[in-house]
């Protein structure tokens, strides 16, 4: 079980569906999806924060709004890092939380197994 993200500039499209609408990728990552997933799931369900409502079985997309909100969290989330692959898997996440963030209608989606 992982969890990979990728960050869109618009509502997410991916080719091959039947529309008219362009690709909205810019670009993804693959690389800490174990480490983000156990991360992801040891965040307490319910709390204030919004990544504990990140589903690791499915797809969970957050717009720029929500994306600021939960660059919040990331101090916390960094202190819950067991090892160098949770820690990276964080300061990536971290990274595209403030892309998503800065970016006029945007999206970050986590892609659950």
């Amino acid at each position: 079980m992982g969890i990979d993200l990728q960050l869109h500039n618009g509502r997410p499209y991916w080719p091959g569906r039947r529309s008219k609408r362009k690709a909205t990728l810019i670009r993804q990552s693959h690389g800490h999806g174990e480490a983000l997933s156990e991360l992801i799931a040891g965040i307490p369900a319910n709390t204030s924060g919004k990544l504990w409502t990140v589903d690791p079985y499915n797809d969970t997309t957050f717009n720029e709004q929500v994306a600021e909100a939960a660059l919040r969290e990331m101090p916390a989330l960094l202190d819950r890092c067991t090892n160098d692959a949770q820690v990276e898997a964080a300061r990536d996440l971290m990274a595209y939380l403030k892309d998503c963030a800065t970016t006029p209608g945007s999206y970050l989606v986590f892609v659950g197994d």
